[in-house]
């Protein structure tokens, strides 16, 4: 039997058996494709028997095609614990940077200044906006703003103390970043009530 007639002759046969094993039509064609291509570059007077030796090549690149694909799954399973954690520890940078920074501008500066410092520097609002937010004149607001500046850039923040801010803060600067809800931080920022 020619070559051509037996792919005709056992192709459904081994789509069938690779089905079997792998439970997917794509990767059983992609298998048996696969097992002809290799025995179509062997020497056809080795085989004795062209139907078993099919048979067991199918079954066995299955078998392997499994068993790359259960490394390839521990693999990436090995690797969520570490990119959790990755993700896990830059959140927590992240949140402790932005806790000492706003730690640092409560207790650096008067609670006006504040107020003018993070809507200008953090949230780029033009003078004209602080204005009509702190009900202060334009040239009064500058002011604030460099004085805040200066004071942050002479003073140290290392006797800032974590205890002086309440968590208000930090929730209403999340809330302004999140949905551009100022005016509860400026409150906060101010030491206001609701």
């Amino acid at each position: 039997m020619n070559r051509a007639a037996a792919i005709t002759l056992y192709q459904p046969l081994l789509h069938s058996v690779a089905y079997r094993i792998l439970g997917s039509v794509s990767d059983a064609e992609d298998i048996v494709q696969d097992t002809f291509a290799k025995w179509l570059t062997i020497d056809a007077d080795k085989i004795r028997n062209t139907r078993a030796y099919l048979v067991r090549a199918v079954t066995n690149n299955c078998l392997n095609h499994l068993d790359k694909l259960e490394r390839s799954k521990n693999e990436l399973i090995e690797q969520i614990p570490h990119f959790i954690h990755e993700k896990w520890d830059a959140h927590i940078d992240l949140e402790n940077e932005l806790q000492h920074a706003l730690q640092v501008i409560y207790h650096k500066l008067e609670p006006v200044e504040r107020a003018v410092f993070v809507m200008r520097e953090i949230f780029n609002y033009e003078y004209e906006e602080i204005q009509g937010i702190i009900k202060k004149k334009q040239e009064n607001c500058r002011q604030l703003f460099h004085r805040a500046r200066k004071k942050l850039e002479r003073d140290s923040a290392s006797d800032v103390n974590k205890q002086e801010m309440g968590p208000g803060i930090l929730q209403a600067f999340r809330s302004a970043c999140q949905h551009g809800n100022i005016n509860e931080l400026i409150r906060a920022l101010k030491g206001e009530s609701k």
